[in-house]
């Protein structure tokens, strides 16, 4: 890279070094080393330090004149990613950020399963973290307090949730805090740094637990009822989940067409699993059968280790060229008290620490179908997420540490984890129609995201052959009857899913939006080099570019 100090790639380096000090969980997400032992201040004098850093960036990074071709196309990325930043925060959206899946609260929490606990002196830093808990709730509670009084508030449903959340991780629900749970693991230290860790994970505790009742007392007064956040506030996060500005009513209609195909072809599958059988008749009979049930959850994550393993044996250098460090990725149940699903957490910058597939199940589940599961298993280690994520992280020669380690665009992502979903049925991995099924109900549901995250949230009204509520306008309550009776996805997860949908605007649809332009471009490589088209090498060259919008991800996937 050049060595030029006002380059983009150095200045891209320079703003992550720089984002790592003002924000620790970031850092610790990211594997930079030397704030582990720091929370992130979601004050509103923290939030405004982490926009002025952003501000600062983007103005230098639009300034700088590319030097090469990977200099334009970083500058383009990052321009477009943090400067969505400065918008949010200058729309209030960051410090008022509350909802039941990714905001301050439960990163707080989170942090802690990325940190190393091997030694005294890691515990050691984990005291010292926990520590530092108190003070951070105090200034979330500060930031919250100050958004709303600015009117920005989150919906009062995702206020009661993430109060129940909270509750959950204090140990008030559930009698013992995940936070007493977690030092309980320090076997071998010394009698006074557990004491240390007993005290700091009771103080911790004790903050949830006012956190909590801060939520229900002071915040949920001041919160809507209403849940939909309206047109132009929809449009920004769904600039900021998919980097693209897009035509929603298309993208509405869109949905609903891709939903009805992939509801035909469902049905013809639950024909051959049960003769005459309905969608959630053949659910039942997988159900039912021990060839697809896993007891208790330690065999659960051992069933996905395993699977996740032979994923990466068999793809590694037949359709994919894997490095070394990427063929250790780790399957965790995550702990309980968050919302229910699977998701990955990307190595550090050395492969010091590995990707991990992490699972949220119910903490009292023990039966897991599997006909479920096993497509979920290669969108999110192996060729979804992690073949994704951690190609990026190795390509140290290729890609500034912004591009590297801090820049996930979620159309981007989960696009191409749908896609790989589709590539293993594609590859033969997916033949067993039980296997298949399930593929296609989280399909099905994807497809059933984009209409409800957009039709929740501007209202929109309900297509004339559709059978379901003709005519009516979109409520949370006709999102949540759509998903339990038109897929057939677990209903606890469905509950957890609207919930999602209506704290995290604009997400849900990224999904499928993402996996259209992975498949078009594709199509449209295959097209235009005819016989000669290497699948392998289109895959090895579109995740060696690294994450970015999809607007930038069109014009560069036209190019290879």
């Amino acid at each position: 890279m050049p060595s030029d100090q006002h380059g983009v790639h150095q200045i891209s380096d320079r703003f992550v070094e720089e984002l790592a000090e003002l924000d620790p969980i970031t850092a610790t997400a990211l594997g930079i080393p030397g704030e582990d032992e720091k929370l992130t201040d979601y004050s509103p004098d923290g939030h405004r330090a982490r926009a002025e850093l952003a501000r600062r960036a983007v103005t230098d990074a639009a300034a700088a004149e590319p030097t090469d071709e990977s200099e334009r196309v970083a500058q383009a990325v990052f321009l477009e990613r943090v400067g969505l930043d400065v918008e949010l925060h200058d729309a209030g959206a960051d410090m008022s950020s509350l909802n039941v899946i990714a905001s301050p609260v439960q990163d707080l929490r989170q942090v802690f399963d990325l940190m190393p606990t091997d030694t005294a002196e890691q515990w050691r830093t984990v005291a010292r973290r926990l520590s530092a808990m108190p003070s951070a709730v105090r200034g979330l509670k500060a930031g919250l307090a100050r958004a709303a009084a600015d009117g920005n508030v989150a919906a009062a449903r995702q206020v009661k949730r993430v109060a129940e959340q909270c509750e959950t991780w204090s140990g008030r629900s559930s009698g013992k805090s995940f936070f007493a749970s977690l030092v309980a693991r320090a076997d071998g230290v010394d009698p006074p740094l557990r004491g240390e860790l007993e005290t700091a994970a009771g103080h911790a505790a004790g903050a949830y637990a006012d956190l909590a009742e801060f939520l229900r007392t002071e915040l949920l007064p001041q919160a809507p009822t209403k849940d939909a956040v309206g047109e132009q506030r929809y449009r920004l996060w769904s600039r900021f989940f998919t980097g693209a500005e897009l035509d929603l009513r298309e993208a509405y209609d869109w949905g609903w067409r891709e939903f009805a195909a992939i509801e035909a072809e469902m049905k013809q599958v639950a024909d051959r699993i049960k003769r005459g059988a309905t969608l959630a008749e053949a659910a039942a009979a997988l159900d039912a059968d021990p060839c697809y049930r896993v007891h208790g959850q330690e065999a659960f994550a051992g069933w996905m280790q395993r699977l996740s393993d032979q994923a990466l044996r068999d793809l590694r250098e037949t359709q994919f060229e894997i490095p070394e460090e990427l063929m250790n990725l780790e399957c965790r149940i995550a702990p309980p008290g968050g919302g229910v699903g699977a998701y990955y957490t990307g190595p550090t910058d050395d492969f010091s620490r590995p990707g991990r597939m992490w699972w949220s199940v119910p903490a009292d589940k023990e039966e897991f179908p599997t006909w479920r599961e096993v497509s979920t298993v290669y969108h999110e280690g192996v060729p979804g997420h992690h073949l994704q994520v951690a190609t990026s992280v190795h390509q140290s020669q290729r890609l500034n540490k912004f591009q590297r380690l801090a820049c996930f665009v979620s159309a981007h992502g989960e696009g191409w984890a749908l896609y790989a979903e589709r590539l293993m049925r594609e590859l033969g991995y997916l033949a067993d129609d039980g296997n298949l099924l399930g593929m296609l109900n989280d399909q099905l549901f994807r497809a059933a995201r984009v209409i409800v995250d957009i039709g929740m949230h501007l209202e929109l009204e309900i297509p004339k052959g559709t059978n379901f509520h003709e005519g009516d306008r979109w409520t949370p309550e006709l999102g949540l009857e759509f998903m339990l009776t038109r897929t057939i996805t677990d209903p606890s997860h469905v509950r957890d899913e609207i919930d999602r949908y209506l704290g995290w605007p604009g997400q849900a649809p990224s999904y499928k939006l993402g996996e259209r332009l992975w498949l078009a471009a594709r199509d449209d490589a295959r097209e235009r080099h005819g016989a000669a088209f290497d699948l392998k090498a289109f895959h090895r060259d579109a995740l060696r570019m690294g994450a970015m919008g999809l607007d930038t991800l069109r014009r560069q996937l036209a190019l290879l």
